[in-house]
C-alpha cells in the first residue's frame, strides 16, 4: 500500500484491544515524573562568585537536553498503539447480477441416435446444451440423465467447468433402454425443492413418448408447479421418417431403419403450460440452437451479491517508526548526550 493510501485509511482505523490506548495520556506524566526525580537526586556545586556562573553560556547539547526523552517517550506511544492491535476499515458493498438455478433432464435413450440431427441428436444436443451453459456464467446448472431410468450426473452448481463434463459423458445405452419423462422431470424437481433461487427452471429434451418409469409426467408437473418451478420441454425429431436405431448387431454396430418419428407434442405441452413455460418443437441442429436461445432470453433474473472488502493490519508502520525512534534515542544516550561526551 502506498503512503497517500495508508494516510487516507487512518481516518477508517480501529482497534481490537482500545482500551490500551488510555495508556496515551499517562506517558507525559511518567516524563516528568522522572525528571522530577532526577532534579532532586542532582548534586549542587558551590561557585565563588554569581558572576562566574552567569558567564558560561549554554552548550548546544544543554539547549536539546530534552531531545532523547522525547524520543523514548514518542516511540512508547506508538508500540501503545501497536499493542492495541489497529486494523483497517471492513465492509461490504451489494452488486447486482443476473441469475437463476437451472437443471437440465437430457434424454439418453438409443432413439437418441437417431440421424436426423447432426451427427445424431444425442451429440446434437450435448453439444448446444454446452454452449447453453458457457453462455450463462451466472446461473447455478444442474444435470440429469433420464431414459427407462434418471440418475443425476450433476448438482445444481456454478461449477461449470464439472457441468460440462458431465455433459460431454452422456451416452446412449448408460442407462435402462426406455423413455421415463415423469422420472425424468422429478428428478430434476428434487434438485431444486431446496433451492433459495427466486427463479428455478427445469429445460426437459425427449425425442419419445413416454413408456417406462415409476412416476407420472402429470405427478411430477404437478409437483413443478406446487414448488414453483417453470419447465422448458423440447421434443427433439424431425416430423415425419428418420434414420433411427432398431437394435444391435452381434459386433456391437447399431442398426438402422427408416422409421416414423413419434414424440408426444401433447403432454409436453400440457407439462410447460402447466409450470409457466413454453414447449418448443426442435427439428434440426440450427433450430436446436434457436431454442436454447430463446430460453436464454425468457429467463433472465437479477440477483444479488455481497462482496466482503476487508484492509490488512496496519500496525506494521507504527511498529516501525517505533523503533526507529527508540533506535533513535539510545543512539543519542550513547553519543552526544553521553554523561563522559
Amino acid at each position: 500500500m502506498r503512503m497517500e493510501e495508508w494516510i487516507q485509511k487512518i481516518g477508517e482505523i480501529h482497534f481490537d484491544y482500545p482500551w490500551l490506548l488510555l495508556f496515551l495520556p499517562v506517558i507525559p506524566f511518567l516524563g516528568r515524573l522522572r525528571r522530577g526525580m532526577g532534579v532532586r537526586k542532582a548534586a549542587f556545586a558551590r561557585f565563588p562568585s554569581f558572576m562566574l556562573v552567569s558567564s558560561l553560556t549554554p552548550s548546544l547539547r544543554q539547549k536539546l537536553w530534552f531531545v532523547p526523552d522525547v524520543l523514548r517517550y514518542a516511540s512508547l506511544a506508538l508500540l501503545t498503539v501497536v499493542l492495541a492491535r489497529p486494523r483497517g476499515f471492513i465492509g461490504f458493498s451489494k452488486s447486482s447480477t443476473e441469475g437463476i438455478d437451472i437443471v437440465l433432464s437430457m434424454d439418453v435413450s438409443l432413439s437418441m441416435l437417431a440421424k436426423d440431427f447432426r451427427p445424431n441428436r444425442l451429440e446434437a444436443a450435448k453439444k448446444t446444451a454446452a454452449e447453453f451453459v458457457r453462455n450463462r456464467p451466472n446461473d447455478r446448472i444442474g444435470l440429469v440423465a433420464f431414459s427407462g431410468e434418471s440418475i443425476m450426473m450433476c448438482p445444481i452448481t456454478t461449477d461449470h467447468a464439472r457441468v460440462l463434463e458431465q455433459v460431454e459423458a452422456l451416452r446412449s445405452g448408460m442407462l435402462e433402454d426406455g423413455t421415463a419423462i415423469g422420472d425424468g422431470l422429478a428428478s430434476a424437481v428434487a434438485r431444486l425443492k431446496d433451492s433459495e433461487a427466486k427463479s428455478k427452471v427445469v429445460i426437459l429434451m425427449t425425442d419419445g413418448v413416454n413408456n417406462k418409469g415409476m412416476i407420472y409426467p402429470e405427478t411430477a408437473s404437478d409437483l413443478a408447479q406446487a414448488l414453483g418451478i417453470r419447465v422448458y420441454t423440447i421434443g427433439v425429431g424431425t416430423r415425419g421418417k428418420a434414420e433411427s436405431p432398431v437394435g444391435l448387431y452381434p459386433n456391437g454396430q447399431v442398426a438402422y431403419q427408416y422409421i416414423d418419428v413419434e414424440i408426444d407434442d401433447a403432454l409436453l405441452e400440457q407439462i410447460a403450460q402447466k409450470t409457466g413455460g413454453r414447449y418448443f418443437r426442435a427439428t434440426s441442429n440450427d433450430k436446436l440452437r434457436e431454442i436454447y436461445s430463446e430460453i436464454d432470453k425468457l429467463e433472465k433474473t437479477r440477483l444479488f451479491s455481497v462482496e466482503y472488502q476487508s484492509e490488512p493490519d496496519l500496525y506494521a508502520p507504527f511498529a516501525m517508526v517505533a523503533l526507529l525512534l527508540l533506535g533513535a534515542e539510545i543512539f543519542l544516550r550513547h553519543t552526544l548526550f553521553s554523561p563522559v561526551a
